[in-house]
């Protein structure tokens, strides 16, 4: 597959700060539900929504897959 018709998924600044948000905020959502603390699980799912804001705002400034502020690194 060559550079032009990777859609580098995953591989952008934008994508990494999203996915690291979300997985935080899905872990300890998970440890509120088992140790029965409703508050912290709702306020982990408002995490989640923030993550995906958070990356869609840096795709938006530039630090998306296809955007100026980026630059792919080369993958062997």
């Amino acid at each position: 597959m060559n550079a032009q018709s990777d859609p580098g998924h995953g591989h952008s600044p934008a994508a990494w700060t999203a996915v690291t948000i979300i997985l935080v905020a899905f872990t300890i959502g998970t440890l509120a539900f088992w140790f029965d603390v409703p508050a912290v699980v709702w306020a982990s799912a408002g995490l989640v929504v923030v993550g995906l804001v958070v990356g869609a705002l840096m795709a938006r400034a530039g630090y998306g897959a296809k955007g100026p502020r980026y630059s792919p690194k080369a993958h062997h």
